[in-house]
């Protein structure tokens, strides 16, 4: 696999290795993690996403082939486990998504979503930005909320009360240069569960038809 560093302003190829794999289970850090997305599968540059960490490593993928606007995708790590299968739910009038979390050490629940997204349709802000509700924990008793909002080149996630979680943007190199399109900057809060972000940025690439 090749490595790209995502805090260079150059998007080359680095160089090459067949070790990509996390050396950790957590998924989240105390600090603020800034990853690169290139919105591609590697496989045969397919529809897809390929996410890398700071020093370059493959640390997330999608691969959806030659499908897009597909109904159900799945979120990998570095090895191919998946970590998150998300599906769109279209029903009459308004339709949402569901995440569903995978588990290696229990039974995964394939009934109840791990996380839902819905679309808030009663905002009206005048800013070409689109609103939507993530619940976490469906399958809990008291679930926890946090708010997408999306535009066409930026994503927001924030809790209830405003706080930044993560951003998506389109990168930049040091210069100034934008890169293209489909390469994209990912910045995490610190103390922030890594693979969810995903998990929910992934959704928004869907929204957007992008994988």
């Amino acid at each position: 696999m090749a490595k790209v560093y995502s805090n260079k302003s150059n998007l080359s190829t680095i160089s090459s290795s067949s070790n990509s794999s996390i050396s950790s289970n957590s998924y989240m850090s105390p600090r603020r993690e800034i990853f690169t997305l290139w919105m591609k599968s590697l496989v045969y540059h397919g529809n897809g996403c390929t996410v890398y960490d700071s020093k370059g490593q493959i640390v997330y993928r999608i691969d959806n082939y030659n499908i897009k606007r597909s109904k159900e995708v799945h979120l990998m790590d570095s090895n191919g486990r998946v970590l998150f299968s998300i599906r769109n739910r279209k029903v009459p009038v308004f339709g949402h998504w569901d995440g569903y979390k995978w588990s290696y050490e229990g039974v995964t629940s394939k009934e109840i979503p791990w996380f839902q997204v819905k679309k808030i349709h009663n905002v009206l802000r005048g800013d070409n930005m689109n609103y939507y509700n993530v619940i976490l924990g469906c399958n809990q008793a008291e679930a926890n909320c946090y708010n997408i909002i999306l535009g066409i080149k930026l994503i927001k996630i924030v809790t209830q009360a405003g706080r930044l979680v993560a951003e998506v943007k389109q990168k930049q190199a040091t210069s100034g240069v934008l890169f293209g399109s489909d390469v994209l900057t990912l910045v995490v809060e610190p103390h922030v569960d890594h693979s969810l972000v995903m998990a929910l940025v992934t959704v928004c690439g869907l929204i957007h038809h992008k994988i």
